[in-house]
């Protein structure tokens, strides 16, 4: 048995009881203790009862004995006032007091050589509400959602299927140099952003379209990237699939695998600084956990009390490598205790549980001013990207399995159907007008003209230097010396 003492004169009876209740809660792993963030916040059950809870496990009162605010100084050795001691068979602390300094905190002293596990004998649990048929789980704890979000979620995840669709043929076809899907993934593409709200800052990875047409940002402007003319924000120096919008709080996409997450740390840091009332928020893939910039910001984030939420797509293979050789622990999540960071499993073709799920870790990470992370477990229905042949790799009845029976599209539109919000005549309409807007959006930007050749050497210099002004004038050369080699529709 093990019995806390705190080191603090003014820890009475009371406080100390509450603390062994916060102390048990945090070593749950139901989804019960996640979602029960705030002091009064409304949920509902499968059984379709709601209520209220007034009392918040994980409320910042609950948090400070854990934690100091910290601008002045980082002292990480607060959080670690709390000793845990053993008892002998008669009730008796064996070796009290007995403890040795290092820097961080004390640490109390044991006579076994008794080295940590490898991994844990049990798997964290994925927290789920509806089940592969659409139905909710009985007992299941998650946020309520009203017909007119759940229609406009369900819409929008049409829409990125149909979209997808139609850009991916286009690169087939040649009009597109390249292009990435969403497939398998729009539950997590919508649901979390549908769980954000504006003054998030998002810092993607490359597989969130839907999150950015969730905040606004037009198929028209989505078509200009793609097509890389005179009308894209980063005037054709991007790869397709590569959006940005400052006015949405969307930073722009770059290639480099998990550049973004330690990026998002200092977001986060800077909109605590500013006490806004608002997150940092980053999308990464599993191979990103292979990174070292992954693990920087995991530290970076914990040790700065930094508001951001990781959401992590674990859909199972980083492109050609599977999950069982890319790491050896127990997923992502696991990963999140060792950095001292709060983390969630969730199963991320579960609309409801997914929205659920980033709406309390969004309210945890600004009231109690702390990172999460957030692991949601998916699979990558399409190859990694048009420059990829997944079925070189893995089986394709695995694939046609998870685009059939685990689909979170059909998933949602089962139980959206069941209370009556959508039928087949809703859907026809809306996949004939999706497709139709996509088309005009698309051959609008196929017919625009591409940026002028000058634009390569603009916007990093306020005067361009000589060695840039050189390549300019040797680029221009090249161009008009041999101008069959090049496409005639880039302005020199």
């Amino acid at each position: 048995m093990a019995i806390l003492i705190s080191r603090s004169r003014n820890f009475n009876h009371f406080l100390l009881s509450t603390r062994f209740r916060f102390l048990s809660l945090l070593n749950q792993t139901s989804s019960e203790t996640f979602f029960r963030h705030a002091k009064t916040s409304s949920f509902t059950t499968a059984a379709g009862g709601g209520f209220t809870k007034s009392t918040a496990a994980f409320s910042g009162e609950s948090a400070a004995v854990f934690r100091l605010e910290r601008f002045q100084s980082n002292k990480a050795g607060e959080q670690l006032n709390t000793l845990y001691y053993e008892e002998d068979e008669n009730h008796q602390i064996s070796y009290e007091n007995q403890v040795m300094d290092f820097p961080g905190g004390q640490l109390p002293i044991t006579l076994q050589m008794k080295f940590i596990a490898e991994s844990s004998e049990k798997r964290l649990p994925c927290y789920r509400v509806l089940d592969d048929d659409g139905y909710p789980i009985p007992g299941s704890i998650f946020e309520e959602v009203s017909k007119e979000l759940a229609v406009k979620m369900y819409s929008s995840m049409v829409a990125l299927q149909v979209m997808d669709t139609i850009f991916y043929e286009a690169q087939r076809q040649g009009r597109l140099s390249f292009y990435l899907t969403t497939a398998g993934e729009e539950g997590i593409n919508i649901a979390s952003a549908a769980a954000l709200t504006l003054d998030d800052f998002v810092l993607p990875q490359y597989r969130e379209v839907g999150v950015i047409v969730w905040r606004g940002f037009p198929l028209k402007e989505i078509a200009n990237q793609l097509f890389g003319n005179k009308f894209d924000y980063a005037k054709g120096r991007q790869m397709p699939c590569h959006h940005g919008s400052n006015e949405l709080n969307y930073l722009t996409i770059s290639s480099p695998i998990a550049t973004q997450i330690p990026q998002a740390a200092g977001v986060a840091y800077s909109l605590k600084m500013d006490k806004k009332e608002a997150c940092a928020v980053t999308y990464l893939g599993d191979g990103s956990t292979s990174e070292g910039d992954f693990h920087a910001a995991l530290n970076f984030a914990a040790v700065l009390d930094a508001p951001v939420v990781f959401i992590c797509r674990n859909n199972g293979w980083a492109i050609s490598t599977p999950v069982n050789e890319q790491f050896r622990s127990d997923g992502v999540a696991s990963k999140g205790q060792a950095y001292g960071i709060r983390s969630l499993r969730v199963d991320g073709n579960d609309v409801l549980a997914t929205y659920s799920a980033i709406r309390a870790a969004r309210k945890m990470a600004i009231k109690e001013q702390k990172p999460i992370l957030v692991e949601a477990m998916t699979y990558r229905v399409a190859h990694h990207s048009t420059s990829d042949d997944s079925t070189k790799y893995r089986p394709v009845e695995e694939i046609e399995h998870w685009k059939t029976a685990k689909s979170p599209i059909s998933r949602f539109r089962k139980w959206i159907q069941r209370n009556g919000w959508w039928n087949d005549e809703n859907e026809s309409e809306l996949r004939g007008d999706t497709r139709k807007q996509v088309l005009q959006a698309m051959q609008a930007a196929e017919k625009v003209e591409k940026p002028p050749l000058t634009d390569l050497f603009t916007d990093v210099y306020d005067k361009v230097p000589l060695n840039l002004q050189e390549q300019q004038k040797f680029t221009r050369d090249a161009v008009k010396r041999s101008p069959k080699e090049y496409p005639s529709d880039v302005p020199v």
